[in-house]
């Protein structure tokens, strides 16, 4: 009974990895919520093992009354042994985002996106689309830090 109550109390590990390394590891958390294909999931200590492909959006963690979202551009979370491990195509804290530099990539995206559209260019227009959420992502996880 007592190693329940020190398991639960400890929360879960959270591992953010990218092809440039580690953008986070934290242990403690009370809750990871996670943004999945198949729908958003909230993962605590004791959740059933899960592996699956996320999307691009924000990523959350809360520790107590702490609460850090993180920029998320893709890739695969797994979970297992009270340790989430999300591997990403890329990652930010929200405290590392440069709010200008994605500005200025979603206007460049919006730039790609309005091209590709008039050139009927489908793969164009699939990256562009991309590049477009991946920076609305980043924006919004830094307007959540600033409090906007």
């Amino acid at each position: 009974m007592a190693d329940e109550t020190t398991t639960a109390t400890k929360g879960i590990t959270v591992q953010i990895v990218t092809p440039a390394g580690e953008v986070y590891n934290e242990s403690g958390i009370d809750i990871a919520v996670v943004n999945t294909q198949g729908g958003q999931v909230g993962i605590m200590a004791k959740h059933v093992p899960i592996l699956a492909a996320l999307t691009i959006d924000e990523l959350i963690v809360k520790r107590g009354d702490d609460k850090e979202s993180l920029a998320v551009n893709g890739g695969i979370a797994e979970f297992s042994n009270d340790t989430l491990t999300v591997v990403a195509d890329s990652a930010e804290t929200s405290d590392v985002i440069d709010v200008s530099r994605a500005e200025s990539a979603k206007e460049r995206a919006e730039a790609r996106l309005a091209h590709a559209q008039d050139d009927h260019n489908d793969a164009e227009l699939r990256r562009a689309r991309i590049a477009l959420m991946r920076a609305v992502n980043r924006i919004h996880v830094a307007a959540l830090k600033s409090g906007r």
